[in-house]
């Protein structure tokens, strides 16, 4: 059986429409809160300083994100084990798939290595050659 609301049953019914809503007090902030806009305390709590960053916690993060390239590393190799024919320079071969992108991406990263090292070589020649060619200028002066 359906239930029926009187007047009496809601509290909103016996306030008067005419009159302004009561005012709620505002909470308190909490202890150590930073002042906000006009120089009062604001309630969003006490102001957190950022964190600086640290060579462990990045390699922390490093070796995570190497942990789970390998892993899907080792996932994408055990569901490509489908031999298939390779040709390289002449020769002709069978080997696993996942195994012949594997060999390929170990180039591709060594030739990077390569070119990387050959530009940082390349740079570290011009920064000495620069200091040296600073060096008479810097004796010379009093």
């Amino acid at each position: 059986m359906p239930v029926q609301r009187t007047s009496s049953d809601d509290p909103s019914a016996t306030r008067d429409r005419s009159a302004p809503a009561p005012a709620v007090p505002a909470a308190a902030p909490p202890p150590g809160a930073a002042p906000g806009p006009g120089g009062r305390p604001s309630r969003l709590g006490p102001v957190r300083l950022p964190v600086s960053r640290t060579r462990a916690g990045a390699a922390w993060v490093g070796i995570s994100l190497g942990a789970l390239v390998l892993v899907l590393l080792i996932v994408f190799m055990m569901q490509n084990t489908e031999p298939v024919e390779v040709v390289f320079l002449g020769m002709r071969g069978s080997a696993p798939l996942a195994l012949t992108l594997l060999i390929a991406g170990v180039g591709v990263g060594l030739v990077a290595l390569v070119v990387g090292s050959l530009r940082i070589g390349q740079l570290r020649r011009r920064i000495g050659a620069d200091r040296r060619a600073a060096e008479p200028a810097s004796r010379t002066a009093p």
